[in-house]
């Protein structure tokens, strides 16, 4: 159903005179919803208000309910898992709509609207029409800008990795790496000093110096939120934020899994008393933990009463739908939560660690002809072996991208070891990676910023307008994005600095709490932003978006030069004499390949009618070859 009351489109719908006193008006195209609930609670003895059990909820309940003018006979009921058992108990204690809830929608829908009514405008008279700026979605751009500019500026260092390759008396062979050059941490930094480290083991005899075997204990993940949920979408199905919560979405209203937009890694008693009598039962004593884990919750601004994300039956181990992609999806995901929950509760995963140092004595080419020209190398490997599978019972390693493991040779403290082979490995220093949807979720998470049901919409956001693009799953910043990301942090730095957008989080979340008013951070807020705002409009100058040249003179003008421009419909071509050349092409982006069906067309990136990018034939509609992957990359 969604609201049915909310702030007008049309106006800032917010009185700046009267405490920014909001006017909720009745959404366009929901008067017959609002009718057919008047008509049905007039009838009713009683009327449940059972939206979702979050902010958002509680604020449609509570516009519900004025609709309705039926005081007397609304309840609020919540739950978190939409199941026979949990229904029959919510209705069993009803209670008032929580006002601190409802003031914390208020206070976010207010802010929001205040930064997005008044800066978009703003940005286009000063950068270019159609863009808006958010509360969220700026902050989110600037870590992609910032990331950006970062890699811009990273200077590539040359380094070196050194191997040896050595077997023991039973031809076992251990590969070790070089770690040290005369108890100084080894950094070899170029080809000629790698060469003489090369050159001087070579001569050197090897020795174990040191045996450690040791026992690690790893314990299991906490049970999924709604950020580490979706990155592990991102990260094992290659899925957007989006498509994430939208397959969640379904699970949990066909009663399958917990309400999926949570901070929390708290579980409800009754379900943890059932997951340990279902591993008991079908793994046996020796996976079951003495007592229940309890998780720490990581985020900064959880909701310690929601729970984590989990399966309603833990019984239901298998999901099986009807055939059919979009379900299929929901058995994938269906089965990751399953297999996190249950893992979560499970015992720690034992390995056997080992660490063998071995120490080579050599030569070292400069220190030819003294006396005492040795020089000492310390060569190290590690590995691990599985000594007890625990929790990875159920998330084995094809399940899990963080687990390595290698078993080791067994050697014996001082004993010799013979040389096969060194080898020098060149490398160089890597700048720091783009963002995708995991990392990005994470760094959101982590500054506290958003919350739960912000973190697809946002993402999917900041494409639509363009200000970001996604390639290989990564983010890039589009001309348009870091144009508008410089000025908003020229003249609003506080506005969206990483601090403030948290901080603010926290706020809403006091409101939430009871322990303030919505109306006091919006003041807080409103008085300094308002005076920078009507110093920029009368004061600052129009940002000029950069654009990417292609080296072709304007076929209509002669004059000027051919360059690509992000309009509101994306990408094209026009010249750069505009507004006095008006001449404009639609902008085709090539890959480098001809289409894999007709042989003549050139593989070109278009996108779909959802913002997707796919693959196609220039020769369309003459050609209709399209596919979602890549073909220049392998199968």
């Amino acid at each position: 159903m969604g609201h049915v009351k909310d702030l007008p489109k049309s106006e800032l719908g917010i009185d700046l005179k009267k405490d920014f006193k909001p006017d909720y008006v009745p959404v366009p195209g929901k008067e017959e919803v609002i009718a057919l609930l008047q008509k049905l609670a007039k009838k009713a003895k009683q009327v449940f208000l059972a939206t979702d059990p979050d902010r958002e909820g509680e604020a449609i309940s509570y516009h519900v309910k004025e609709v309705l003018n039926t005081d007397g006979k609304v309840k609020r009921i919540t739950f978190h898992e939409i199941t026979k058992e949990a229904v029959e108990e919510a209705i069993a204690a009803p209670r008032a709509i929580d006002k601190n809830l409802v003031d914390a929608q208020v206070g976010r829908r207010v802010l929001d609207r205040l930064v997005g009514y008044k800066l978009s405008p703003l940005l286009w008279r000063k950068v270019r029409r159609g863009l808006s700026a958010g509360r969220v979605q700026t902050v989110t751009v600037r870590l992609i800008v910032e990331r950006e500019r970062e890699i811009e500026k990273f200077k590539s260092d040359e380094y070196w990795e050194i191997y040896a390759l050595l077997k023991n008396s039973k031809t076992q062979k251990l590969q070790v790496q070089l770690i040290k050059v005369d108890d100084k941490k080894a950094e070899v930094k170029d080809k000629k000093t790698a060469d003489k480290i090369l050159a001087d083991l070579k001569k050197a005899k090897y020795e174990v110096k040191l045996v450690d075997n040791h026992e690690v204990r790893k314990n299991p993940y906490a049970p999924f939120t709604t950020s580490t949920m979706s990155q592990a979408g991102a990260r094992l199905f290659f899925w957007s934020a989006k498509k994430t919560m939208r397959t969640a979405q379904k699970l949990y209203e066909e009663g399958l899994i917990t309400y999926h937009r949570t901070d929390s890694t708290n579980i409800a008693v009754s379900a943890v008393n059932k997951v340990r009598d279902y591993i008991k039962k079908e793994y046996g004593e020796k996976y079951l933990p003495e007592s229940p884990r309890i998780y720490k919750t990581q985020s900064k601004v959880a909701q310690e009463a929601h729970e984590a994300i989990r399966p309603t039956n833990v019984s239901n181990s298998k999901l099986k739908i009807q055939n059919s992609k979009f379900f299929q999806d929901q058995e994938k995901l269906y089965d990751l939560i399953w297999r996190r929950f249950v893992a979560s509760q499970m015992t720690p995963s034992v390995y056997d660690e080992t660490t063998i140092d071995v120490e080579a004595r050599g030569r070292h080419p400069e220190r030819a002809g003294r006396a005492e020209g040795s020089n000492i190398y310390l060569l190290r490997a590690s590995g691990q072996s599985i000594k007890f599978d625990g929790w990875k019972k159920v998330i084995p390693p094809a399940k899990d991208t963080q687990e390595i493991s290698q078993k080791l040779p067994e050697v014996s403290q001082n004993e010799a070891l013979r040389l096969i082979k060194v080898d020098g490995t060149q490398k160089f220093t890597e700048p720091p990676p783009r963002y995708n949807e995991a990392s990005l979720i994470k760094t959101l998470e982590k500054l506290g910023i958003g919350r739960p049901s912000t973190y697809a919409p946002t993402i999917s956001t900041i494409q639509i307008r363009q200000y970001v693009e996604k390639n290989e799953g990564k983010f890039f910043p589009t001309p348009v994005g870091v144009a508008v990301n410089d000025f908003l942090l020229k003249y609003f730095p506080d506005v969206f600095g990483y601090q403030f957008t948290a901080e603010m989080e926290a706020d809403l979340d006091n409101i939430a709490n009871g322990k303030t008013d919505w109306e006091s951070p919006i003041k807080k807020f409103w008085s300094p932003f308002a005076k920078t705002l009507e110093i920029v409009q009368k004061g600052s100058k129009r940002v000029k978006i950069e654009v990417e040249k292609l080296d072709k003179k304007c076929p209509k003008c002669k004059e000027g030069e051919l360059v690509i421009r992000i309009g509101r419909f994306g990408k094209f071509i026009s010249c750069s004499r505009f507004p006095d050349c008006d001449y404009t092409e639609k902008y085709v982006e090539k890959i480098g390949m001809k289409c894999p069906k007709c042989k003549e067309g050139d593989v070109v990136i278009k996108k779909s009618g959802k913002g997707r990018n796919f693959f196609g034939c220039s020769r369309y509609p003459d050609c209709k070859w399209a596919s979602w992957r890549n073909p220049k990359q392998p199968a």
